[in-house]
């Protein structure tokens, strides 16, 4: 893994074999239990207002509140190892060095990026003296998703018998980046997104540590609160800036707050799973009849950096899926406008795209044929061998006539009403009933047309 001091390529086993003697390095490092009161010069701002106990911390009142899971482990006494898993910038860190100063452990802190198996043994031989000085350690492991699985595997002893607390940071959802055995030896906490009132708190620490209002109209200050989009540091990063403003005759608005600042960059990542969380949005949204929430979805995608030619082919899989017969037009219009894209190219063909979630959004909906080739599909594997009737065989030779190949067979343009109601499922199977139209859109002229032929079947007995 790029970054790494040590070599990837060690097993679990090295984490405690015998290894030559290592240098002083980075690695684990132990903090104090209590941050020093004088902060140093040229602190960032983020860092001066990092929360000094549990009850500082904003945003994550689900975990720390009276009731929060965290606050019943320490009540308890028992501090679980955990799994951290948010965005950044809502308190990770902070949170893991203010629970081992609650639970009186030692704070030792690694990150994946940079650390590899002599770091972890390091820190698992200290722990280990620790502990048999009758202290505890919480080992904090930021970006721990970022350890291959056999690292991963190397904290499954230390966090049997007690030897560390393990706590992991993660930004990735843990079921696809951690190991089944340590996820079970770990109990998952989700971190919230910093929300508007969170944020407010935030603001309103700022200008209380540093005596200074910020120079900005109400507008503006909602403004900057959504620039940051959840993350606490970034917000802070940003009115340190402000800070560093010479004074201003008047506040800043919203236009000139955008013109001085950047925008957070939306949290997307096309190989991850906020890729898979906002398809699956954009989805369902279509399939709610929701063009609001599909529009907006959509732009949130493209904001990312999605690929739009990735949109048009779930767009058009959408159209076959979920939309089906009730709109027959659907499907083309898709094609249509995934063509369209391809000829006009970006960013003009967005809007080809637009209309076709528009479109989607707004057409009535049926998934009878998506579940009717389900359907068939199982009765396909289940019947695989039966043969079609011989009514409805060619036969191109004498032998084939004369063992029956086509006997029988009518020729439904020359029936009434251009059906002759005869079965075309294999002798001996029961009819199945695969395709069962709505009463939704143009399928609802298609049902009525199958109830008209369904009959003529019926008085054939076919």
């Amino acid at each position: 893994m790029a970054g790494r001091r040590d070599s990837m390529d060690d097993g679990p086993a090295d984490l405690f074999g015998n290894t030559a003697p290592q240098p002083p390095a980075r690695g684990p490092v132990a903090f104090p239990q209590a941050p020093s009161a004088q902060p140093a010069r040229n602190q960032p701002l983020a860092d001066r207002l990092r929360p000094t106990t549990l009850d500082e911390v904003v945003g994550q009142d689900h975990l720390l509140g009276p009731d929060g899971s965290l606050r019943q482990m320490l009540a308890r006494g028992s501090l679980a190892s955990l799994i951290l898993w948010g965005g950044p910038g809502v308190g990770k860190t902070t949170i893991a060095r203010l629970l081992a100063a609650a639970a009186g452990l030692r704070f030792v802190q690694l990150s994946a990026v940079f650390s590899g198996v002599a770091d972890l043994k390091r820190a698992f031989e200290e722990a280990r003296r620790t502990a048999a000085s009758g202290g505890g350690t919480l080992l904090f492991v930021d970006e721990i998703h970022r350890f291959n699985r056999a690292q991963q595997d190397g904290f499954l002893p230390v966090v049997e018998d007690g030897t560390v607390v393990l706590v992991g940071a993660t930004t990735e959802n843990p079921s696809f980046a951690l190991n089944s055995a340590l996820l079970s030896r770990c109990q998952v906490l989700v971190l919230h997104r910093l929300d508007d009132a969170a944020m407010e708190q935030l603001l309103d620490r700022a200008e209380a540590t540093t005596h200074t209002p910020l120079p900005l109209t109400p507008e503006a200050r909602a403004t900057l609160r959504a620039m940051a989009d959840g993350d606490g540091r970034y917000l802070l990063n940003m009115v340190e800036q402000l800070l560093a403003l010479p004074p201003q005759r008047e506040p800043l608005d919203p236009a000139a707050l955008s013109r001085l600042l950047a925008r957070r960059a939306a949290l997307y990542d096309k190989d991850r799973e906020e890729h898979y969380n906002l398809i699956s949005a954009l989805h369902k949204s279509l399939r709610g009849s929701d063009p609001d929430a599909a529009l907006y979805w959509f732009a949130r995608m493209l904001e990312g950096g999605e690929d739009p030619r990735y949109i048009a082919r779930r767009l058009t899989r959408f159209a076959a899926e979920d939309v089906g017969m009730a709109d027959p037009h659907a499907l083309p219009l898709a094609v249509a406008a995934w063509e369209t894209f391809e000829r006009l190219g970006s960013p003009e063909g967005e809007l080809a795209l637009a209309q076709l979630v528009v479109h989607l959004a707004t057409a009535p909906k049926s998934n009878a044929v998506y579940k009717g080739y389900n359907m068939a599909r199982r009765a396909a594997r289940a019947t695989g061998s039966l043969m079609p009737p011989a009514h409805i065989l060619n036969a191109p030779t004498a032998l084939m006539k004369d063992i029956g190949y086509g006997r029988g067979y009518e020729y439904d343009h020359d029936a009434e009403g251009g059906i002759s109601g005869q079965n075309y499922f294999p002798d001996g199977m029961r009819r199945p009933k695969l395709y069962q139209p709505t009463d939704r859109g143009y399928e609802r002229e298609v049902a009525r047309r199958l109830d008209s032929w369904n009959r003529v079947r019926e008085s054939r007995g076919s």
